[in-house]
C-alpha cells in the first residue's frame, strides 16, 4: 500500500509557491497551528504584530475556532505536510481553496467545499469562520509597510 492510500489527503498535488498569498498563508498557518503550542504562539504573535492586539486576538480566536471545528467535526483528520515542506497536500489545497472562496464572498460554494472537510451540518458555521479568517489575512497583507509592498512588486533579475 502506498503512502497516498495510507494517508488520504496527504498526497502532493502541487507546491506552496503555486498558491496566491492568501491561500499560501492559510496553509502555512494551518501547518503551524497543528505543530503545537510553540508554533501556535508564533501564529498569535504574527496576528498581534500586524493587526494590533485587539484585532489580532479576534483573528486568532476565529482561526482557533475554525481549526477546532475542523478537528472535532472533520470527515476525517486533515492531513498536512511539515511547515517547511514545499509540497502542497490535497487536504491543504482544499483548505486553501475553501478559505479563498469564503473570503471572496462565495458563500454557497464555500459551504460546498466545507462539506469536504467537515460534517454538512457544520458547513455554514465553518464557512463563516473561514471568511472572517481570510479577511483577517487580507488585512494583514494590506497593512504591510509600503516599502515591503513595493519590493514584492518589483521584478527580480536573479
Amino acid at each position: 500500500m502506498n503512502d497516498a492510500h495510507q494517508h488520504p489527503g496527504g498526497a502532493p498535488v502541487g507546491f506552496i509557491t503555486e498558491l496566491d498569498s492568501l491561500q499560501a498563508a492559510s496553509v502555512i498557518y494551518l501547518r503551524m497551528w497543528c505543530d503545537g503550542p510553540d508554533a501556535q504562539e508564533k501564529v498569535s504573535s504574527d496576528f498581534a504584530s500586524v493587526l494590533g492586539y485587539t484585532n489580532g486576538s479576534k483573528a486568532l480566536a476565529t482561526f482557533e475556532q475554525l481549526c477546532s471545528l475542523c478537528a472535532r467535526f472533520g470527515r476525517r483528520p486533515l492531513m498536512r505536510h511539515s511547515v517547511t515542506c514545499k509540497c502542497l497536500g490535497s487536504d491543504e489545497s482544499c483548505f486553501a481553496n475553501f478559505i479563498a472562496t469564503a473570503t471572496d464572498g462565495q458563500r454557497e460554494d464555500a459551504m460546498l467545499i466545507a462539506t469536504l472537510l467537515v460534517r454538512a451540518d457544520m458547513a455554514p458555521l465553518v464557512a463563516s469562520l473561514a471568511a472572517d479568517f481570510g479577511l483577517a489575512l487580507k488585512r494583514m497583507r494590506l497593512s504591510a509597510p509600503s516599502e515591503v509592498a513595493q519590493m514584492e512588486a518589483a521584478p527580480t533579475l536573479h
